[in-house]
């Protein structure tokens, strides 16, 4: 008998419960955990946290002079059927970095395209393999942005004012890259002409294409809705 009450499992005790102290270092942690994760839905910025713009210049130009300006030339009678921008999509290819196994360029081009717009590049990959390219398939090749809204705005600001000034020996872009349904495509060879990528530090040069889309049904409209907006075009 004395055997058999020795075989049997002692009872466990039970958790001791917590103490004032251990909450109240549970609820800080979780307090900190929280705002760790607000801190990062935006870009961090010195000199404090980042702030919604209140005013949009080209977007209150548009809406001030553009619209006004293009009802009267067209003969539109709402406002609402004036061609306004809807996005603006930006792609960059990493070239021979794609097939040269070499990740530090592609982590560079998605670094850059993140700074250039303010918003995270995605990674694009390649969807079939193609030997002659020294391709394979789902191969990271290039990291693609699309802006909308208040973001998008603020990069054509930049595009038209700045950045496209600063090509060398630039003269202005062709008026004729329209797709036949209001959309305006045209590329840069070189990333180093916006004044947030340094240059000098730049390890390797890259281009970039960038598509305009409007909701313009003629390319007459959206060309003279551009070019209202400040975008550089040549005469000819």
């Amino acid at each position: 008998m004395a055997d058999k009450e020795q075989e049997k499992p002692k009872k466990k005790e039970g958790a001791a419960a917590p103490t004032a102290e251990q909450l109240a270092a549970n609820k800080a942690a979780k307090e900190a955990k929280k705002a760790a994760g607000e801190a990062r839905k935006g870009l961090k910025v010195e000199g404090g946290e980042q702030e919604k713009p209140t005013k949009i210049r080209l977007k209150e130009k548009y809406d001030a002079e553009v619209i006004p300006a293009l009802m009267q030339k067209f003969g539109l009678t709402n406002k609402n059927a004036v061609p306004r921008v809807v996005k603006v999509c930006l792609n960059m290819g990493y070239g021979k970095a794609a097939t040269d196994n070499n990740p530090k360029v592609g982590e560079q081009c998605v670094a850059d395209m993140t700074i250039i717009t303010g918003q995270k590049a995605v990674v694009t990959m390649s969807k079939k393999a193609v030997s002659n390219f020294k391709l394979r398939e789902n191969m990271n090749i290039g990291c693609r942005v699309t802006l909308r809204g208040p973001k998008m705005y603020e990069f054509l600001d930049r595009l038209f004012n700045i950045a496209l000034p600063r090509v060398r020996d630039f003269r202005g872009i062709t008026p004729r890259a329209f797709d036949g349904r209001g959309n305006y495509s045209l590329g840069l060879q070189e990333h180093t002409v916006f004044p947030e990528i340094e240059a000098d530090k730049a390890e390797t040069i890259h281009g970039m294409d960038i598509t305009i889309c409007t909701t313009a049904k003629k390319d007459e409209h959206a060309r003279e809705m551009l070019k209202a907006l400040g975008c550089p075009f040549r005469d000819h």
